[in-house]
């Protein structure tokens, strides 16, 4: 192999280096101009040791069944925004714990609704918020 070919070789791969670079360089500052989340209030909720967390969801397949039908009925329900389909739903023995936002009164009679149909009506314990509007 002559002395050009090999210059060639090096030349496109510090070339294609360079844009790969350049090109990793842009993202970072892209995502660098963008605002962190902040989302501490929230969380500040869940340090309390009496608040219901997601990790205390029982493993039973009694309260896994009742977790999974509530959440098929909310996410089947195509009206209602992301943030209630997003809710966390803690089954704990039979009774089941909603929190989370979402965005009206009606989307939370929905929520609850849809809960209480499933799990009874003293066994849901009510913590959704109504999330405020945007700008």
């Amino acid at each position: 192999m002559g002395f050009t070919a090999i210059c060639y070789k090096r030349f496109c791969a510090l070339a294609v280096f360079g844009f790969l670079f350049l090109g990793a360089s842009s993202v970072v500052r892209a995502q660098d101009q963008q605002p962190a989340p902040d989302n501490s209030k929230t969380n500040q909720a869940d340090r309390d040791k009496s608040s219901a967390t997601a990790d205390q969801q029982k493993m039973n397949p009694a309260d896994r069944e009742l977790t999974r039908k509530i959440r098929s009925a909310i996410t089947s329900d195509k009206s209602l925004s992301t943030y209630a389909h997003n809710v966390k739903i803690i089954s704990r023995d039979g009774k089941v714990t909603l929190k989370g936002p979402v965005r009206s009164d009606d989307e939370k009679a929905s929520v609850l609704n849809k809960a209480t149909e499933i799990a009874g009506q003293d066994n849901v314990i009510d913590q959704l918020q109504i999330a405020p509007k945007k700008s």
